[in-house]
Order: structure tokens, then C-alpha cells, then sequence
């Protein structure tokens, strides 16, 4: 008996075209329940309009799309009931506090305890201190994971999140990240949509590149290393990362051994 459970998402020949600009010529892919999944690609790849068609807010000329067992074009009202989407800048209210923010669309959602749901998110965000200030003092990781906190009223069984991290600094781009791996392990499945390729080889279960409508190559990080032949290795002396000098520098310091250390690493040539 087959008790593998049922793809999340699933999209198969997926098409959409603006008159003469053909945006999505095709599209397939599967997104498994309780994944990270990441559509990376540049700009005007097509990744944005993926994400809107599964949201419901777009209509694909061909093909199917079905999120959480429903499907986007016959049952919209249900895929909306599944899902919930974080766009590229953080769509709260600067005027009100943070508390007050979920507050709000506790209550647009008709969720019980909206002040208890809102106390119990500030805090699984790291948001406590912060929830009697005004959104309009918050740094922009702070508002990121405010607006991705407000993402999770209802329980979501999947999220997208459409380019989350950018115009974020670097300290702010790592507490995103740790937010989004937190949703995955929490059993919510994540469509993450970027153009930073560090940002899919730190979260992503599979990666999908989109380039010109089509999707090119999809795997796990390990079979796209499969994809170039092995750089030489060389016994070589560990250099720290841009990351790591940053974190270090800013008091945060990860950096195994302060990067004294040394190991195996593959040299380029």
C-alpha cells in the first residue's frame, strides 16, 4: 500500500502570456507537504507570476496548478482558505503596534483569542519586547518577521514567500532565514521564490531554476553538484566567509575556531 502523501503543490504545463510576451511556457513541477521549495531565477523569469497564479489572484492561460489538494482555477476559495503569501516588502502598519497588527488580522480571520494568537506569535518571533512599540520603529528584519508572523493567522497549510529578503541587511537576512526554517520544521510547506543563490542553498529541500518560462534543472542542492564536474581539492588554509567576518564583527560570532582552522575545500581553477 502507497502511504506517500500527496504533493502540496503540484503544476503541470503551466502557461501564461501578456499579448506578445510568453511568461510561462510550461511550467511542471511538484512541491512535497512540509518542504522548503525554492524558484530561483532573475528577474522577469516568470516566478512572480507563478506565485500569483497559485495565490489565486491570476489566471494561467493553460495547464493546472493544485495547492493542498484543491484546485487554483475550480476551487479558489478553498486553495485561499490553504494558503497565505508574504510579497517582497512587508505589508504592515507602521501606525499601529505590532501586537496591534496581528490583532487585526486575527480578527479579519474570525480566529478565536485574537489577543492570545497575537502573544503567541510575538513571542515564537522573538517580538515580545517589541509588540507595544509602533511598527514604524522596527528595523526591517523586525518588520519582515512581523509581516510573516501576521502570514500564520488561520494556520496556513502552505505559504509563499515572493523574494522575502529583499532589501534586508545581512544580520536581517539571517533571522528571515531562521523564521523560514523554523515554518518548515513546524511541518508548513514553504515556496520561496529568490534571485540570491545563497538563499536557496541554505533553506532549499529542492531547488528549481525558471529561466525564460521554462523550468531548466530541479533537484536537491546535492544532485545540481552533480550536474558540474568536481572542482580539484586541495589541503588548504580555511578563509572565514564574508558572512562570518560580518557576524564576528557585529558581535555575533559563529565562526568555528574564529577561521583558524583548516580543511579540506575545493579550489576553483
Amino acid at each position: 500500500m502507497n502511504t506517500a502523501k500527496p504533493p502540496a503543490i503540484r503544476i503541470q504545463g503551466l502557461r501564461k502570456s501578456y499579448k506578445d510576451l510568453n511568461v510561462l511556457k510550461g511550467v511542471d513541477f511538484d512541491v512535497a507537504a512540509g518542504s522548503i521549495f525554492a524558484l530561483l531565477g532573475s528577474n522577469g523569469a516568470g516566478k512572480t507570476t507563478i506565485v500569483r497564479i497559485l495565490a489565486t489572484l491570476l489566471k494561467s492561460d493553460e495547464g493546472t496548478a493544485i495547492v493542498n489538494g484543491f484546485d487554483v482555477a475550480a476551487e479558489p476559495a478553498r486553495v485561499r482558505e490553504s494558503i497565505s503569501l508574504t510579497g517582497q516588502f512587508a505589508a504592515v502598519d507602521e501606525i499601529l503596534t505590532g501586537r496591534e497588527n496581528l490583532v487585526m488580522i486575527a480578527k479579519l480571520r474570525q480566529v478565536k483569542q485574537p489577543k492570545q494568537v497575537a502573544n503567541e506569535l510575538l513571542q515564537r518571533f522573538g517580538l515580545t519586547d517589541a509588540g507595544g512599540r509602533r511598527v514604524a520603529t522596527y528595523s526591517g528584519g523586525m518588520r519582515r518577521r512581523l509581516d510573516i508572523a501576521m502570514s500564520l493567522i488561520g494556520e496556513p497549510a502552505v505559504i509563499f514567500l515572493d523574494e522575502p529578503t529583499t532589501g534586508l541587511d545581512p544580520e536581517a537576512r539571517i533571522e528571515v532565514w531562521q523564521v523560514i526554517q523554523d515554518l518548515a520544521d513546524s511541518g508548513t510547506t514553504v515556496l520561496l521564490t529568490t534571485q540570491y543563490l545563497d538563499e536557496a542553498e541554505k533553506l532549499a529541500d529542492r531547488i528549481a531554476i525558471l529561466h525564460e518560462g521554462t523550468i531548466i534543472v530541479n533537484g536537491t542542492l546535492t544532485e545540481l553538484r552533480q550536474l558540474l564536474p568536481p572542482a580539484k581539492a586541495e589541503y588548504v588554509e580555511r578563509q572565514p566567509t564574508l558572512e562570518e567576518i560580518f557576524l564576528s564583527i557585529v558581535g555575533k560570532d559563529n565562526t568555528p575556531d574564529n577561521g583558524k582552522n583548516t580543511a579540506n575545500a575545493k579550489e576553483e581553477r
